[in-house]
């Protein structure tokens, strides 16, 4: 039996309570993500959507937040040199990633310190 499963909707990463508007600077200003709307029924719970290519990214608040330092998304760019350079410009620091055979990458911290790969196919 297959359960059938047709592809990823979207990932959810925790924040704390109240920082939107360090969400927004980082996941739009910084990474360039689109913000979406929330559902109203949702939007109470605090925390922001975010989306880009074929990524969506929801950011929900967490009581007790806790950055996650090992669990993480992994977001595919064209170009990885000229994402760090732009990351640089932005005071975001990145660190080599660890080979993988077909790709170079690196990893951020989003302002909160969740981790975040970036990859590039090469």
């Amino acid at each position: 039996m297959s359960i059938g499963i047709l592809g990823l909707d979207h990932v959810q990463i925790a924040m704390p309570a109240g920082e939107e508007a360090a969400a927004r600077a980082f996941y739009s200003g910084v990474l360039g993500l689109a913000e979406i709307p929330k559902p109203a029924d949702m939007a109470a719970r605090g925390g922001c959507w975010f989306a880009g290519g074929e990524v969506v990214l929801h950011l929900g608040v967490e009581a007790g937040f806790r950055p996650a330092k090992k669990a993480h998304p992994a977001l595919l760019v064209a170009d990885l040199a000229a994402a760090r350079q732009a990351l640089d410009a932005a005071g975001v620091a990145s660190t080599d990633g660890g080979p993988l055979a077909g790709f170079v990458r690196c990893d951020i911290e989003d302002p909160f310190g969740n981790r975040i790969e970036l990859m590039q196919r090469v």
